[in-house]
């Protein structure tokens, strides 16, 4: 009898733990920092109480600092690209950098952040850092009245003639043989076709 409830005292206590764990990780939380050089980076709550200062062997530039929101978006140090961590620091996913060259995550549009696996394909992430479209998609615009543009067989077009792998600069993508469509908040096609970017935008009403 008492290895039974030994048992189920074990059970509950883990349940228990994993369901902490889980609400802790949904609690709004913002980075600040709290010397001149900006080095370090502390988890704070809403008023701005510390919960935890993070390694800066770790953890590099801050995107927006001082924002409460349930997820902070960094570049860590000698990793490509940003990351989204919660507040229990656990890495959720990388974040679409915008611009080539240029240090710019994408932003919540719609309650929808863009997000990158390991191949460069484009999905979404909600508000909570939840993914809810798994990224497979070449290119992506950011969602508008409920749609976003996709595009297939697409390429990147320097705006100056230098190589895209060694300069910062602008560029603009081209999707080959005009091949665009759209998907609805779900992350389903809807349609995709030998059409331009701007025949899609028009007919979708994206701004």
């Amino acid at each position: 009898m008492k290895v039974v409830q030994i048992m189920n005292f074990k059970v509950f206590f883990i349940i228990f733990f994993f369901l902490f764990q889980n609400t802790l990780a949904q609690k709004k939380f913002q980075i600040i920092y709290q010397d001149d050089d900006y080095s370090t980076s502390i988890i704070a709550d809403k008023k701005g109480k510390v919960i935890k200062t993070l390694d800066k062997n770790v953890y590099g530039i801050n995107y927006r600092p001082e924002t409460l929101g349930y997820f902070s978006i960094f570049s860590i140090i000698n990793e490509k690209g940003w990351t989204a961590i919660d507040i229990n620091e656990n890495q959720l996913f990388q974040v679409l950098n915008t611009e080539y060259g240029t240090p710019s995550p994408d932003d919540l549009v719609e309650n929808k952040i863009r997000i990158v696996d390991k191949n460069g394909k484009i999905g979404f992430a909600n508000k909570k850092g939840k993914i809810i479209i798994q990224p497979k998609f070449e290119q992506a615009s950011t969602f508008h009245n409920g749609k976003a543009i996709i595009g297939r067989k697409c390429r990147m077009i320097p705006w100056l003639e230098h190589p895209i792998e060694t300069d910062c600069h602008h560029y603009s993508v081209k999707c080959e043989e005009e091949e665009n469509g759209y998907i609805n908040k779900k992350g389903k096609i809807i349609e995709l076709g030998k059409f331009t970017f701007n025949e899609i935008a028009n007919k979708i009403k994206w701004k």
